[in-house]
């Protein structure tokens, strides 16, 4: 097999790779980390309130949620529509904990908040035992309608507010004031960096192995030994407890109140767009598929406020959105099943193997 010289002038990148230190590729991933932590942490001071509070922190929290959903779905393989029932029950769960406990920190009401919302989805997700496919996704789906109905007819969840809804408390971490956008923003990226290396590191190992077997073909994978029963399980309880916490972001970061209605079954769907549009299996991909959902409303908002002169119909607009999304969900799903994530994996690749042809 030949080889044309143009081809043998250039060493390929994983041949550069392989060739570097292993000191030198270790030192540059510690720079990268270190510039890339340095820049998140500062953005409250390089950007306005409104990029903070509009677009930064729903991204992370609709990202989290999006991680939860992937654990699900896009790792386990079990069709799930009830991630915003989930958010819903971490939401609350961790309000009443905030109020009736006095004194408890505020990052574990979060935790509690999260655990109450795994336990919720390890009940609902029972049925993956025994039914998949779509009956599945019914079961999800009476998650969703119980959850709504539970906190409007329960009084207690919402401490008998007249409106059903319940506001957040006070954010204080340590005597450190968090009401400012800055510090909203910091305590979301306080809890979502480290839920993210976990989800990483889990997805990569044998938990992660075991629900990837379970996706692919459920009957191999028991016949080598995995237990596809407690694989599921823990995969909704993981999941809704990532979704829980998502919820609780999302109530008290971002909205900064929240009702039983305001997280519904479009909220599911759009958290199932985020992964879809991200990249099914992907942890980064559910970063994406937020970024793309939270920032293309604002976009077609400002596209359409430019050439109507700031007339357009905000109905209108979101009925666009809706067929734009739609149309961009059937798209990837047919050209390209593995969302933007492997998209950008692929452009990033020819980037890195282009190269200037020799005179």
């Amino acid at each position: 097999m030949t080889v044309s010289s143009d081809a043998s002038a250039w060493p390929s990148s994983s041949d550069r790779s392989e060739t570097r230190p292993p000191a030198l590729r270790t030192a540059a991933w510690v720079v990268a980390i270190l510039v890339a932590t340095g820049l998140l942490v500062s953005l409250p001071l390089l950007v306005t309130d409104y990029v903070l509070s509009a677009i930064l922190v729903p991204v992370l929290a609709l990202g989290l949620a999006g991680i939860g959903q992937n654990l699900i779905t896009g790792y386990a393989g079990q069709l799930s529509v009830g991630s915003a029932a989930f958010m819903s029950v971490g939401a609350f769960a961790t309000y009443d904990v905030h109020l009736h406990v006095r004194g408890i920190p505020l990052l574990a009401s979060f935790a509690f908040g999260g655990l109450v919302a795994g336990l919720v989805g390890v009940f609902f997700g029972l049925p993956s035992l025994r039914i998949r496919g779509f009956y599945l996704v019914v079961s999800t789906l009476a998650a969703q309608f119980f959850v709504v109905w539970l906190f409007t007819k329960v009084g207690w969840f919402s401490d008998y507010s007249a409106s059903g809804v319940i506001s957040a408390p006070r954010l204080a971490l340590a005597g450190w004031d968090l009401s400012s956008p800055g510090g909203h923003y910091w305590l979301a990226l306080m809890i979502v960096a480290p839920l993210t290396l976990v989800g990483r590191n889990l997805v990569r190992g044998r938990l992660g192995r075991s629900w990837m077997a379970v996706r692919d073909m459920e009957t191999a994978a028991a016949l080598a030994g995995v237990r596809t029963g407690r694989a599921k399980l823990l995969a909704f309880g993981i999941g809704s407890f990532y979704c829980g916490v998502a919820g609780a972001l999302w109530a008290f970061t971002y909205l900064g109140t929240v009702e039983a209605h305001g997280l519904d079954l479009d909220r599911s769907f759009q958290v199932l767009f985020i992964v879809i549009l991200g990249g099914l299996g992907s942890i980064t991909g559910s970063f994406i598929g937020a970024a793309f959902v939270i920032l293309f409303p604002v976009a077609l908002d400002q596209v359409g406020s430019a050439l109507a002169g700031g007339s357009v119909d905000a109905s209108l607009l979101q009925n666009i959105e809706k067929i734009i999304f739609g149309a961009l969900v059937i798209l990837l799903l047919i050209k390209q099943p593995a969302g933007t994530v492997r998209l950008l994996q692929i452009a990033w690749c020819r980037v890195r193997r282009w190269r200037p042809r020799s005179a």
